[in-house]
């Protein structure tokens, strides 16, 4: 491996991404490790980033190390603690400098970003919008961030202004697997049944826990197919979080950060309401906010 002149690593709690990076910005190799924060206690972060990059570590010099996500968290290496809304994205000026055993390390963890009320955080997240406003800096509306915990983040002068935390995700994971609907998931897509339950969990989100309950009865009476359910399923949970989170979307300018089918249900879903809603890339994001967190932290030396 080349020597770095700096590495980024985004610690998530399963996986581990390190990118050794030059200061023109260019990648010069990306590693990757199932040694996510769930399966590390906090002294064996630093002997886990050796394992992937210590062999490319030049001996008399040290390589600064820019961190987000979970290693930063209260379980993690070493916490880094919150900034709070409004404010901007966090850069490594305020990150949280760690002591290494080894003298070629300078590492920094990103803080995440918290909110009071209400009650909210993220890490990791806040590093995906700092990249995506490096590349859109006078972007003015809202970014959608779907997975697991989706989140809704207001942008405004390049600064977090507010956001809102959904568990979409994992109560679609906990109803299909873990209760009577897994007995009539399967996969596949039905398009029109998906944007029906989305407009009707947004017009009568009281019938919402009825409604679950439909799924399993019309598969048992009226032969409801497997891909409907699916589609059903997701309309219902993502119609409800749109219903939510209507001020968020509203007549705002919403980026969704994602390529894969997930972002592009949470595109067809807004836009079956007439939305101003576009995707964008989230592979790149991550890395380059972490590359201008980076730049920060050269900016003083």
């Amino acid at each position: 491996m080349s020597a770095p002149d700096w590495i980024a690593v985004d610690w998530g709690t399963s996986q581990l991404r390190v990118w050794l990076m030059s200061d023109a910005g260019a990648v010069l190799t990306s590693l990757t490790s199932p040694k996510g924060m769930g399966k590390l206690t906090p002294p064996e972060y630093e002997p886990t980033l050796l394992d992937l990059v210590g062999t490319a570590l030049p001996e008399g010099r040290v390589t600064p190390v820019v961190i987000c996500g979970m290693a930063g968290a209260r379980q993690g290496w070493q916490e880094a603690p919150y900034a709070k809304t409004p404010c901007e994205p966090p850069s490594a000026l305020t990150a949280t400098k760690v002591a290494t055993k080894d003298p070629r390390l300078s590492v920094h963890i990103l803080p995440g970003v918290s909110q009071d009320k209400p009650a909210d955080v993220m890490r990791g997240e806040e590093t995906q919008i700092k990249g995506f406003l490096a590349s859109e800096p006078k972007f003015d509306g809202v970014i959608c961030l779907p997975g697991t915990h989706c989140k809704w983040v207001h942008i405004s002068a390049n600064e977090i202004v507010s956001f809102r935390t959904f568990m979409t995700g994992e109560v679609f994971a906990a109803l299909s697997e873990h209760t009577v609907i897994k007995h009539s998931m399967g996969e596949g897509w039905n398009a029109e049944i998906f944007e029906e339950a989305v407009s009707r969990a947004i017009s009568t989100p009281a019938t919402a826990l009825g409604d679950l309950f439909s799924l399993r009865a019309e598969t048992l009476l009226h032969g409801l197919d497997p891909a409907s359910v699916r589609a059903r399923l997701s309309g219902l949970l993502i119609g409800a979080e749109l219903a939510a989170s209507k001020p968020y979307w509203l007549g705002q300018d919403v980026v969704i950060l994602g390529e894969n089918k997930l972002a592009e249900a949470y595109l067809s879903a807004l836009q079956s309401q007439g939305a101003m809603a576009r995707l964008a890339p989230s592979g790149p994001t991550t890395l380059a906010g972490l590359a201008s967190a980076y730049l920060s932290l050269k900016d003083t030396k």
